[in-house]
């Protein structure tokens, strides 16, 4: 996980280069296998696709509503984007997170470190400890 701020009128695709280099967790070796990296619509352009291909990314986008589908026509795999979603929703809860009070971008960056914190803390009592397998944290 991690956290780059930039302003509100920024394309989320144009972030993705600083998001992908802040990555605290350090990825498995390339010959382990290749490292997918699942993106919606709005990354389906040349800046998004070219962020995330220099990253070593196998790059997955999925147009809004679109599934894979078995031969039968049925979904395979659940959607994994809601992760992301369900996270950002998480940090709405917060007030101060979703109204942005702090005029210093310092302020408010340390603000959502220590809600992200809350959340992992949070998680990490009702499930227990957590651990790195297979470069996953889990």
């Amino acid at each position: 996980m991690s956290v780059t701020l930039d302003g509100a009128n920024r394309h989320d695709a144009k972030m993705l280069a600083a998001t992908v280099a802040d990555i605290i967790v350090g990825r498995p070796d390339p010959e382990d296998g290749p490292q997918n990296l699942c993106l919606d619509k709005g990354y389906d352009n040349p800046s998004g696709r070219t962020a995330a291909e220099e990253a070593g990314y196998v790059t997955h986008i999925r147009r809004i509503g679109e599934e894979k589908l078995d031969a039968q026509n049925k979904k395979k795999h659940p959607a994994r984007r809601w992760v992301v979603e369900r996270a950002g929703a998480w940090l709405n809860g917060c007030r101060a997170i979703l109204i942005r009070w702090n005029k210093k971008s310092c302020n408010y960056l340390g603000l959502i470190t220590l809600a992200i914190s809350l959340l992992w803390y949070r998680r990490a009592v009702k499930l227990g400890p957590l651990t790195i397998q297979d470069g996953v944290l889990r």
